[in-house]
């Protein structure tokens, strides 16, 4: 297993630390108390974070996405741009 393994990109937590490697995520992720561990955003990204691992290879890409989702879990999404209805035109000969 590799823990040592960098993310393509640091993730910067909300007080400023910042993950570097797939073994501060899971410290971070173990740091955290039991009852905010069983949520299911936590579980997905220990989850993720678990994959990258345990696969050796590959892009850790993975994990970061699980870790972002997990940590931005109470931000609200933009909502998708609404689209203005094209005017009728008409034709002029």
């Amino acid at each position: 297993m590799s823990w040592s393994r960098h993310f393509d990109s640091p993730i910067t937590l909300p007080d400023g630390r910042k993950l570097v490697t797939l073994r501060d995520a899971g410290e971070y992720i173990r740091g955290l108390s039991e009852s905010e561990q069983a949520k299911d955003y936590w579980q997905a990204a220990a989850q993720a974070l678990l994959l990258v691992v345990e696969s050796k290879t590959g892009p850790t890409m993975l994990a970061h996405i699980g870790m972002m989702q997990a940590l931005n879990h109470e931000k609200p999404r933009p909502k998708k741009a609404r689209l203005k209805k094209a005017k009728p035109a008409r034709i002029i000969r």
